[in-house]
């Protein structure tokens, strides 16, 4: 992560409430975002991200697996450095596992869900943002919408993922979306470094709002606190991503 944006405490979910830019945001709909028979790939740095990002969207695909693709880049072995609990040998068994269960959560049938994972190593995913650039070139089809973590997100993984979509997207002429994670801790509700132009709020009815928060439970090593150390998701961001619309950027 970029240690200067994590130096202060997260943003409260209340002062995003005043937020005149996320109130100016159209609403959209999840057939509208993703109509049926239109193929949408979910690029997730680590494995929560997919549901940090977009587990509304996701459950929104209940039935329509075929017209969903998951590429998982990273098992996330890096998110508890030093623990001894949480090793990375452990984690790289333990967070794949959590993001199957938390798929089942949304509804999804996993075993008829195209999902790849690349496995390329965590915290260092700028190393291989050329491969990833060259592997999803050969994975898009026309008229995919590609989804991805925002290339501004504060992580360096999710910006990596970011950068590699966007080069991607760009080269094969496809819809990109890209959605804030890490933002909503760093960021302030009136924040010029954010691209408001392009916002939207994906609407989530109430059952796909329970399923994400289902979801993001199964995450028990994010969500847990580690040898005196806080959990790796702080409260208040998670919080803020479990209000009923997910934020998209097209």
């Amino acid at each position: 992560m970029s240690r200067e944006l994590f130096e202060g405490p997260a943003t409260l979910p209340a002062d995003w409430q005043h937020s005149a830019h996320l109130a100016r945001a159209t609403w959209i709909e999840p057939d509208q975002l993703c109509p049926p028979g239109q193929r949408l790939v979910v690029v997730a740095p680590h494995p929560d991200d997919e549901i940090l990002a977009c587990g509304g969207l996701l459950a929104s695909l209940r039935g329509r697996e075929q017209d969903l693709l998951l590429i998982s880049v990273t098992d996330g072995e890096g998110s508890h450095p030093g623990s001894t609990h949480w090793t990375e040998h452990r984690l790289r068994r333990q967070r794949p596992q959590e993001s199957r269960h938390a798929l089942q959560r949304l509804g999804l049938d996993v075993q008829a869900l195209a999902w790849q994972r690349l496995s390329l190593k965590d915290s260092a995913v700028a190393r291989d943002e050329a491969y990833l650039v060259n592997h999803l070139s050969q994975l898009l089809q026309p008229g995919d919408q590609l989804l991805c973590t925002w290339r501004g997100d504060g992580h360096c993984d999710h910006e990596a993922v970011g950068r590699a979509c966007a080069q991607a997207a760009q080269a094969k002429g496809i819809q990109l979306l890209e959605v804030p994670v890490w933002a909503w801790y760093w960021a302030e509700p009136e924040d010029s470094r954010l691209p408001w132009e392009r916002a939207c709020k994906l609407r989530l009815d109430r059952d796909a709002l329970q399923r994400k928060q289902h979801a993001i439970a199964a995450h028990v090593s994010q969500m847990e606190t580690d040898e005196g150390r806080p959990p790796v998701l702080p409260a208040a961001t998670l919080e803020c991503l479990m209000q009923p619309f997910e934020l998209v950027f097209r």
